[in-house]
């Protein structure tokens, strides 16, 4: 085997994070709010309300940074091919202390 198979989708990452950022930054001011909720639905069902999202490492994958809780893992790497649903919502009061951190500019 002449090359090694990834699973997942080819492109440039680093766009689709900035690309996905910058919609989130976009509801948050149109919605006059200081953070967006934002949940990342995978193909398996899994559900995770994301506190920052990662072009890294690459290849076809992403990292998410789940909000803490005592159930989910500090980080998620996944194949992008994974990600079946991202929703950007108003947080609720109940959930007003999740939101998603847009990374520095570098």
């Amino acid at each position: 085997m002449s090359s090694l198979w990834v699973p997942g989708a080819a492109g440039p990452l680093e766009e689709l994070v900035a690309r996905i950022e910058r919609r989130v930054e976009r509801f948050a001011a149109e919605a006059g709010i200081e953070r967006a909720w934002l949940e990342v639905h995978l193909a398996d069902g899994t559900r995770y309300v994301v506190e920052e999202l990662s072009p890294e490492p690459g290849f076809g994958f992403v990292t998410i940074r789940p909000h803490p809780r005592d159930e989910s893992p500090a980080e998620v790497i996944v194949p992008v091919a994974m990600i079946r649903k991202i929703e950007i919502d108003r947080a609720e009061e109940q959930r007003a202390a999740f939101g998603f951190a847009v990374r520095p500019a570098q």
